[in-house]
Order: structure tokens, then C-alpha cells, then sequence
């Protein structure tokens, strides 16, 4: 028979072995939903940007639901949802988590096109990344930098010749719709295939935000052809987004960027476009009711991108000496950089390449206004090569164009404008490339070098692209001594130099013998 004394001191002992573990969960409710955006009552311990978990709306949803507190109020949390809002209903209970928003980063996700995230959108199954960052950290301060003095080659003459990029610069893209901004990004991206080939590799990440879904599977498709997709992350925000999703776009894509510059390798992020950007930030900041500004933009839309940029930074040999560029575009509306979003962003970067409209339909591309356009680190970020022949370039194509708009209306010129104008034109002509096309940094600096000393002055315009295409093949089959001390050196001697003159005057003489040869036929089919 079993005794009363037996019974409580077996409940005693087992009483005794239950560990006491209290958890605490700061809860709240849903008083208001609706347009990406919530209101809860409770969440007395909320932190700003702390990730707050909707375990109703998961269940709904078959996945977790997220949002993040971005007003902390006397009596409520303004939150913007991470996913659509019909999971979410008045009512339900939301729950804090003590965590920011990470993103999975690292080499896994090379080749792959994701959300803000970090979720997958190309059906090529799950990333299987070992490690999560934050997206808002802050910058790097003065002491772990270092000056920028090494190029991000664009393959692109109008741009390292003129506007050169280096290795933690910030340099922002600007011009109006149709201009070709993301033609620059993509010939951009096409062109460091050459350095992961040489073994020097620079990782691209490429944020579209309230982009069409169309032209992102358009821009992913050319880097698949070009073979550039494998070195590349793409970061997709498009229009059919929340605008919340839209709103962290940029900060994800940062955070991916962030792990190569800090495990010392190299990275260019592309943030296609900041005024999107700027417009979701705007949407979500009125839906939670905070007091607009100028245009209606909230108070602090100028730290929205300057928090973002100064994050992008050549690091300290003693940090690893990495390096993350930025390069950001902002959609200017009939030419008008002046605007306030432009203004902000002009102020904040290292520089910017205007595209201008007329200069584009006019066939000048990339439609570059040398005149506006600028790189506040300048020659620093140029290899020594390229600094020997674009010294001057920069200002005759400014003073062209200059002499260009008041040439119009001169009855007749002088014998140095006349010279300055043709110089100008022909100029023009060389800076001109074709889409997909970014040229090594040879091929640019003896292009240049032909145009920069005249050798193209006294042949007619329409000749300088052909020459130009017949000439690099024949030097790298002629003068491969010359091909191989620029790419090994990214300088050129004395001696070189004479070499690349008497190339060129060699090249020009069968060229326009060749092409004399060529429409002599045609003249005398139209004189008769």
C-alpha cells in the first residue's frame, strides 16, 4: 500500500528539479493595418528599426511575417510590413524580437538574383549562406580609410579617360529617363570579367529599386550572356514591391557589398535608382504620418542616402585594405539636376556623369556632358597610362562644345577656332562606343592618344569609327611590344611613346590610302 508521506516526497523532488525559466515577451496588438503599413498598441520596449514578428499573419501567410518599427510613439508603433497586408488584420498580436533586419552574405550569392531579404526570385533553390549581417551599420570612420588612388575601369573611354572612378569613390549617375544610365552600369559590370580573369577581382552588386520586372530579367539576361552574372549579386525591389521592401532595397544590396570590402576584396555597388528610393521612403513616412517637407519629402530624406553612401569606403592597409565604390543613379525629370533629390545627392557624392538628352539623340553615346560631369577624385584614380593621354582631354572637349554653341552663329572663323572646332569634332567621334562594347585599357589609351595629337584632324569625321575598329586589331598583331607594356605596367616609356607615334602614322597612311582606293569607284559612278 502506497503511503500519503511516499507520494509528496516523490512530488517534492520532482518539483525540485523543474528549472524555473521565465520568458519575457514584449507583445502588443494591431489597432490599424492598411497600405503596407501598421499601427500597435503595447510594444512598451520596442527599439527603433527592431524587427517585430506577426505570428498571426504567419500562419496565414504559410511563412514568417515581418515588419519593422519605425515610429515609436507615446501610445503606439508605426510599423512598415515586409510583405503584403491583407495577412495582417486588426487585432492580431505582434511580438518584439530584439533583432535588426539581416541579410545572408557572402560568395553564395554570386550568380543569384534576390529580395531584400535575402529570399531567392530565381528558382535556382535556397542560398545556403553561413553568414547574416545587418543592413544599417554604421560607416567606416576617417581612420580606418584610406585616399582612393586605384581605378574601377567602366571599358568605357568617355568615362576613365574624362571622369575617372576609383576603389571607394562614390559617383553618382545622373540624366532623364531613356538616357542610358543603366547601359553605363551594365557595360560597367561586362568590363570587370577582365579583371577576374587577370586575378584581380572586383564583385558587383546590382540594386534595382521600383524598377519594372521586365527590365530587371532584361539586365540579368545580358550579364547571363556576357558571362558576368557568375561575379554578380542582384538585388530586386520592383514597382510591384511594398514600398517597405523598396524602402531597404539599397541597405541589403550595402550589407552584401560590406562583407567583400571587409574581408578585403573589392566590390561596386550600383543603386539603380536613389529617387525611387526616395519616392517609397516617402510614401511609407506619410502613411505613418510624419510631418512632410519640401516636396513633401520627410525631414531626414538627405540622411536617408548620406547614411547609405558613406558606407561605401576604401578601408586601411591594416583592415585588409578593401575597398566598396558606390556608384548611385538618380532620374532627373526635363534636364532639371537642380531638383531637390539631385541636389541632395550631387552634394553628398565624390562626383557625377551627366547624360543629356540632346547629346544622346543627337548619337552621342554615352551622352556625357563634359561640362557638368566631374570626379572629385580626379587623376588620383587613373593608371599612369591613361593620365599621360587624357591630361588635356577633358578641357578641349569642354572648350568644344563651348566654341561649338557660338560657332552657329559666326559668319566666319579664325584659323585656331576653325583647328579647335576640328579637333573637337573628331574628338567627339572617338569618345563615341557602342552598347556592350567597354574596351580594354590599351585599346582606350592608343585610341585617344591618335586623336589627342592630331593624327585624325585630316581625315573627314565618318572615318574615325572605322579607323578606330581596324587600327587595334593591327597594332596588337604589329606592336604587340606596346599591347603588352600598357596591360602589364599601365604605364608607357619614352621610348613606347615614339613606338605609338610611328604606329599610328604607319596605320594612317594604308588606312587612307585604303579608303581613297575604296570611293575612288563610287566618284566616278556619280560623275558619269
Amino acid at each position: 500500500m502506497v503511503r500519503a508521506e511516499e507520494i509528496t516526497s516523490v512530488l517534492l523532488q520532482e518539483l525540485e528539479g523543474i528549472e524555473k525559466v521565465i520568458e519575457m515577451t514584449d507583445i502588443g496588438y494591431v489597432i490599424e493595418v492598411g497600405d503596407g503599413v501598421a499601427r500597435a498598441y503595447g510594444l512598451q520596449g520596442a527599439m527603433a528599426s527592431e524587427l517585430l514578428y506577426f505570428p498571426q499573419a504567419s500562419e496565414r501567410l504559410g511563412r514568417e511575417f515581418y515588419g519593422i518599427a519605425l515610429n515609436l510613439e507615446m501610445d503606439s508603433v508605426g510599423i512598415v510590413l515586409l510583405g503584403p497586408d491583407q495577412f495582417v488584420r486588426e487585432g492580431d498580436e505582434v511580438r518584439c524580437t530584439g533583432r535588426v533586419v539581416e541579410v545572408p552574405v557572402g560568395k553564395e550569392l554570386l550568380g543569384r538574383v534576390v529580395n531584400p531579404v535575402g529570399q531567392p526570385l530565381d528558382g535556382k533553390g535556397a542560398i545556403t549562406a553561413k553568414e547574416f549581417r545587418r543592413i544599417e551599420v554604421k560607416a567606416p570612420g576617417v581612420v580606418k580609410r584610406q585616399p582612393v588612388k586605384e581605378p574601377v575601369m567602366t571599358g568605357l573611354k568617355a568615362i576613365d579617360s574624362m571622369i575617372p572612378i576609383g576603389r571607394g569613390q562614390r559617383e553618382l549617375i545622373l540624366g532623364d529617363r531613356q538616357t542610358g544610365k543603366t547601359a553605363i552600369i551594365v557595360d560597367t559590370i561586362i568590363n570587370q570579367k577582365r579583371f577576374h580573369e587577370a586575378g584581380d577581382p572586383v564583385y558587383c552588386i546590382y540594386v534595382a529599386i521600383g524598377q519594372k520586372q521586365s527590365t530587371v530579367k532584361s539586365v540579368v539576361e545580358t550579364l547571363e550572356r556576357y558571362g558576368a552574372l557568375e561575379y554578380t549579386i542582384v538585388v530586386s525591389a520592383s514597382a510591384s514591391e511594398p514600398a517597405s521592401l523598396q524602402y531597404i532595397a539599397p541597405y541589403a544590396g550595402c550589407a552584401m557589398g560590406e562583407w567583400f570590402r571587409d574581408n578585403g576584396m573589392h566590390a561596386v555597388i550600383f543603386y539603380d535608382d536613389l529617387s525611387k528610393h526616395a519616392q517609397a521612403y516617402r510614401q511609407v513616412s506619410l502613411l505613418l504620418r510624419r510631418p512632410p517637407g519640401r516636396e513633401a519629402y520627410p525631414g531626414d530624406v538627405f540622411n536617408l542616402h548620406s547614411r547609405l553612401l558613406e558606407r561605401a569606403a576604401k578601408l586601411s592597409d591594416e583592415l585588409g585594405a578593401g575597398s566598396l565604390t558606390a556608384i548611385p543613379v538618380i532620374e532627373t525629370q526635363l534636364g532639371d539636376y537642380s531638383a531637390y533629390i539631385p541636389t541632395n545627392v550631387i552634394s553628398i557624392t565624390d562626383g557625377q556623369i551627366y547624360l543629356e538628352p540632346d547629346l544622346f539623340y543627337a548619337g552621342i553615346r554615352p551622352a556625357i556632358n563634359v561640362g557638368i560631369s566631374v570626379s572629385r577624385v580626379g587623376s588620383a584614380a587613373q593608371y599612369p597610362a591613361m593620365k599621360k593621354v587624357a591630361r588635356r582631354l577633358k578641357l578641349d572637349m569642354a572648350r568644344y562644345f563651348e566654341l561649338a554653341a557660338f560657332a552657329q552663329f559666326a559668319a566666319e572663323l579664325d584659323e585656331v577656332t576653325r583647328r579647335e572646332l576640328i579637333r573637337g569634332e573628331r574628338l567627339v567621334e572617338v569618345l563615341k562606343q557602342d552598347q556592350y562594347q567597354p574596351m580594354a585599357l590599351w585599346e582606350q589609351v592608343l585610341i585617344i592618344f591618335a586623336g589627342i595629337n592630331g593624327y585624325l584632324d585630316d581625315m573627314p569625321a565618318d572615318w574615325v569609327r572605322p579607323f578606330e575598329k581596324a587600327f587595334l586589331p593591327w597594332v596588337r598583331e604589329r606592336y604587340p611590344e606596346i599591347v603588352h607594356e600598357i596591360e602589364t605596367t599601365k604605364d608607357f616609356s619614352a621610348e613606347t611613346e615614339q613606338k605609338m607615334h610611328k604606329a599610328v602614322q604607319e596605320f594612317k597612311e594604308h588606312f587612307v590610302a585604303a579608303r581613297k582606293e575604296a570611293s575612288a569607284p563610287t566618284q566616278l559612278a556619280a560623275a558619269s
